[in-house]
């Protein structure tokens, strides 16, 4: 590390606003059960694309001012959808070992897209989007009212649809607001969906108490 420039904990790369709102959120609640860090999140101008293609040009002079990367993008528009989620995680985490960060640094490709961590089962989804005391629920709207999620699913095909679908019938527009307060009151251990569990799981490692 920079002997005039004591380490920083984390630097996490995403595509837009509403992961970087969501990512502030998360990071600073102490539901996540890691100890207290310092951390900068940036976005980058070529989204999703630009996260999975460029990350190691990015991040690349930065891998001395962070004690650790972390690079969060959607799958659809990564210009990598032909390959599987971990096979893309690895891909490009093999990139930015050989670009400075060795084994400090940790992708997460989320499937299909951001809004894939929002279809929980908790009660604060409803509330959030504006759905609390409507008949029917939220889920049950959805999956009678539209195709994005079929009965018995545990969250839609298409999660990004359904949460715009949600979003037009209450008359809310979409705002990165949203996402925050999403990941500011959603229990962190109740969306189940597999790229949100390696994002906890990897800053626990990270970042024990």
């Amino acid at each position: 590390m920079m002997d005039d420039q004591p380490a920083r904990d984390l630097i996490v790369l995403v595509p837009d606003a509403d992961m970087e709102f969501s990512i502030r959120a998360l990071l600073s609640r102490s539901a996540l059960k890691i100890r207290p860090i310092e951390f900068d999140v940036r976005r980058h101008v070529q989204r999703d694309a630009g996260c999975r293609s460029d990350c190691h040009n990015y991040l690349r002079f930065l891998s001395r001012g962070y004690r650790h990367a972390m690079v969060l993008f959607d799958h659809e528009g990564s210009g990598r959808e032909q390959v599987e989620r971990v096979e893309l995680e690895h891909e490009v985490e093999g990139v930015l070992r050989v670009n400075g960060w060795e084994d400090r640094a940790a992708v997460i490709v989320v499937d299909p897209e951001l809004e894939a961590w929002v279809w929980s089962d908790s009660p604060a989804v409803d509330g959030v989007l504006g759905w609390t005391g409507r008949t029917p629920t939220l889920r049950d709207w959805i999956q009678a009212d539209t195709a994005f999620w079929p009965t018995g699913q545990i969250k839609p095909e298409r999660p990004k649809e359904a949460f715009a679908a949600a979003l037009r019938r209450v008359g809310t527009p979409p705002s990165p607001s949203i996402f925050k307060a999403l990941a500011d009151r959603v229990g962190i251990d109740r969306c189940v969906d597999p790229a949100f569990a390696k994002f906890k799981d990897t800053l626990r490692q990270w970042f024990r108490y």
